[in-house]
């Protein structure tokens, strides 16, 4: 658990009871009071306050209270030793202030995955993660993601992309449809052990057939890589299908061979003018993905 912030208050003479206030830490404190006993908290609300422990975050611990718990579970939670540096009484508001402010501000705004990573704890954003780094190796092999990238969470943005292609079929890529998933799926995700298997089973096919290939071909860019698992999802499942649970379909020498074709063509830019104006401008419109995914599926 990160650093906890406390500053000492000035001793209550009448009671002589040393006070300390938090500075930063304050929700993460908070949320240990409510779970271990809501009755320390005299604001407590069921609304806000109220959880249990997640299946996708521990399955052995999943939907037990605090008293539930085993007792060697619960002391170990008790006896855990927080990281805490307490601010001396003599710093005042305006010293704290400062202190938080640096503290909350990496210099860098928050892009949406960072944002959605902060609102979002339940079971599509738990597996958008788990399947984002099953493949982190992956993704740096092929270069689809910098090391920077990949600190900013890209690589579980496009995760969630190509899991909404699966769950939605081709659609172009906007934020609101991404936050709406990570909403509708807070709670229930139903389809997540088919599509999760889909996930695994596309990546997999990617890497048996084109292996290191990719990272010397146009479509180890994340634009053109969310066609390219478009175009073997479709050859794999079809896109836009049912979720029921289906066996994939086996990917010809030829089907894998029309990716270097078209990659090649894309390369010395003599592929059509609608694929190349889609290459050129990098876009996530549904028209230009339908533009290359389509090229890819023509025989």
């Amino acid at each position: 658990m990160p650093i906890i912030f406390l500053r000492d208050r000035k001793v209550d003479l009448s009671k002589l009871e040393p006070t300390r206030e938090v500075v930063d830490g304050q929700q993460r404190i908070r949320t240990l009071l409510a779970y271990i006993d809501k009755s320390l908290l005299k604001d407590y609300n069921p609304a806000m306050d109220e959880f249990v422990v997640l299946p996708e975050h521990n399955s052995e611990l999943a939907d037990k209270t605090f008293k539930e718990l085993d007792e060697d579970i619960r002391q170990q939670i008790l006896s855990y030793q927080f990281s805490v540096h307490v601010l001396p009484a003599s710093s005042d508001d305006r010293e704290v202030l400062e202190i938080f402010a640096r503290m909350n501000s990496t210099g860098v705004k928050l892009n949406p995955q960072e944002l959605r990573n902060a609102e979002y704890f339940g079971k599509f954003k738990t597996n958008m993660y788990r399947l984002a780094t099953e493949q982190l190796y992956r993704w740096r092999e092929w270069k689809v993601f910098t090391e920077f990238n990949i600190a900013r969470m890209d690589e579980v943005e496009l995760t969630s992309e190509l899991v909404l292609l699966i769950l939605k079929g081709l659609s172009p890529k906007t934020q609101s449809a991404i936050d709406k998933a990570y909403k509708t799926y807070d709670v229930k995700f139903p389809e997540r052990n088919e599509a999760v298997r889909r996930f695994r089973t596309v990546m997999d096919s990617i890497a048996s057939k084109l292996g290191q290939e990719i990272s010397k071909l146009p479509f180890r860019g994340r634009p053109l890589f969310y066609d390219l698992f478009a175009y073997i999802y479709h050859l794999q499942f079809g896109l836009g299908t049912s979720m029921s649970k289906a066996k994939p379909q086996t990917i010809s020498a030829a089907q894998i061979e029309r990716v270097r074709l078209v990659s090649e063509k894309i390369s010395r830019q003599t592929a059509p003018e609608a694929v190349l104006n889609a290459v050129a401008r990098r876009t996530t419109h549904l028209a230009s993905r339908r533009a290359i995914v389509n090229y890819l599926n023509r025989q």
